[in-house]
């Protein structure tokens, strides 16, 4: 069921009313019915895969929590020794749980592709012999889920928060169904509290969510699907265009992929609002970046928090990482022989970042190419910071922090050509066209014109782009929006929810030709 779709909207509306109708100790049935009718809708038979997961992470934190609590009841004398006593049961525990979702995970999203490797191989060692594929449907969102249920698992192995032992509300927790398709990754501690909440109607609420929803509309509606016609036009044949317009097509793409993928979180958290639930903030301007690691921090932030707490914290303190550190201080002196075990474990969490969006060789490039970018700002930095004291640059001036975001987003543009076009190699000849045969000339001859959009769609991107820097750019400088519209007059404070459903009518959805696209990040 698409965000984007009336049957979407009346499910939702449905949702609300019954949410504030009934006593209040049902709404959090409501919530799990709307999500199980959604994923349904949507996901058909796959939504098995959703209680398979939940009935994982249901069984491993339950014996975690027993564990734990044996753990906790010990004398205090004796809590090291009897919490030494389960440490290896509840390791296997996490690590079952771990294998059970991560292991169909594979199946679903990258078996065949690793077939496909193997298939060559197959062929010498037994002509004729096939590897055989899968042939599963991909559910909606599934990376979303079971990273988000394991992360539970986790949390509970990690005694922050005692597991749930209701396995309905547990499933709430895995499906809810607002960011299922497309996140973000929430922590059980800061979600579940709020879905079991019982709430009176607040108007503000109401209002906050319309008003997040329409945003999210208006980026997804009227700016991506308009810049997607453009991108897959020379996406579909990039070698019939000149390097200048392939590299307009993946300036359009980084319009498209941020419009696209915020606009759907805003989405998601508007409709979260509606219901009293405040869901985790997935970007925080990342146009403002002023490095990459910087970039990385504001996209997508709730899958960089996972990365970061439950794969490259531990991996990076682990014991044969800490052996690695004192290895290659020791025996390589220098910057390198104290960077190369952080190295290593950024290099690991951007080839699983990259992975993570898609089995295909231009994934694995693109995290790579990420690892290499801030390996190589962690090397040179003593080297930068003598060319700045050489050439008196300011750090704290406005023309040094303009470079620093051009540069930023120089590289994530570059990034953009890897992850769009149709392959790895096909990405490195389109950069190098770009880069070698421009034909600048074909930005004004008119060539543009003959991509799928006219003169007027590009004035509505770009007046529609400045909108949204305008006000991603006062979020930046003075802080959130919304405090300062609650200033204003009703009158003024209904105008800001009119203005964008006036804008979507007439430049989205009832435009000449509308196609409504599906959401980028629909199956990851």
């Amino acid at each position: 069921m698409s965000f984007t779709s009336l049957a979407f909207l009346l499910l939702v509306g449905g949702a609300v009313l019954a949410y504030y109708i009934l006593p209040k100790r049902c709404q959090w049935m409501v919530l799990l019915a709307v999500s199980m009718v959604f994923y349904w809708v949507g996901g058909g038979k796959t939504i098995l895969y959703v209680f398979y997961t939940a009935a994982t992470v249901y069984a491993a934190t339950l014996l975690l929590g027993h564990f734990n609590a044996l753990k906790n009841a010990a004398p205090k004398e004796e809590k090291k020794a009897v919490a030494a006593k389960y440490k290896p049961y509840r390791r296997a525990v996490v690590l079952a749980a771990c294998l059970a979702n991560f292991v169909l995970l594979y199946v679903l999203k990258y078996w065949n592709f690793t077939a496909g490797l193997l298939q060559p191989l197959a062929d010498r060692l037994s002509p004729g012999a096939q590897i055989p594929l899968s042939e599963l449907v991909l559910p909606l969102g599934v990376s979303f889920f079971m990273f988000q249920s394991v992360g539970y698992v986790i949390d509970v192995y990690r005694d922050k928060h005692p597991p749930e032992k209701n396995f309905a509300k547990l499933l709430l927790f895995v499906s809810f169904f607002p960011q299922m398709v497309q996140g973000p990754i929430s922590r059980f501690h800061e979600l579940e509290p709020q879905l079991l909440a019982q709430r009176n109607l607040d108007c503000t609420s109401l209002k906050y969510g319309i008003q997040l929803i329409l945003w999210g509309y208006f980026k997804k509606l009227v700016i991506a699907d308009r810049a997607a016609v453009l991108v897959n036009s020379v996406m579909g044949n990039p070698w019939s265009h000149s390097g200048s317009v392939l590299a307009f097509s993946i300036f359009f793409y980084c319009i498209q992929l941020y419009c696209d993928f915020s606009g759907g979180i805003d989405i998601t958290r508007g409709v979260a609002q509606l219901f009293g639930i405040d869901l985790a903030e997935n970007f925080r301007r990342p146009v403002f970046s002023t490095s990459l690691t910087d970039f990385w921090r504001r996209w997508h932030i709730t899958l960089g928090a996972w990365m970061r707490d439950y794969l490259f914290y531990p991996m990076s303190l682990s014991k044969p990482f800490g052996r690695l550190g004192r290895y290659t201080r020791k025996h390589i002196k220098g910057k390198l022989g104290k960077i190369i075990p952080t190295s290593l474990a950024t290099f690991i969490i951007y080839f699983v970042i990259g992975i993570w969006h898609g089995a295909n060789w231009r994934y694995v490039a693109f995290g790579f190419w990420n690892g290499a970018i801030i390996t190589a700002s962690l090397l040179l930095a003593p080297r930068f910071l003598k060319w700045k004291e050489a050439l008196h640059i300011d750090d704290q001036s406005k023309g040094w922090h303009l470079f620093q975001v051009i540069r930023t987003n120089l590289l994530v543009f570059l990034g953009r050509y890897i992850t769009r076009a149709p392959r790895f190699l096909t990405a490195v000849w389109m950069v190098k066209e770009t880069l070698l045969h421009p034909h600048w000339g074909d930005l004004t001859n008119g060539t543009l014109l003959t991509l799928g959009l006219s003169g007027s769609d590009f004035l509505v991107i770009a007046l529609s782009m400045a909108v949204l820097l305008a006000a991603e750019w006062y979020q930046e400088k003075k802080g959130p929006i919304r405090p300062a519209l609650e200033k204003q007059t009703p009158f003024v404070q209904w105008l800001a929810i009119l203005i964008p459903l006036v804008v979507l009518f007439c430049f989205g959805v009832l435009r000449a030709d509308y196609i409504s696209s599906d959401f980028i990040y629909k199956q990851f």
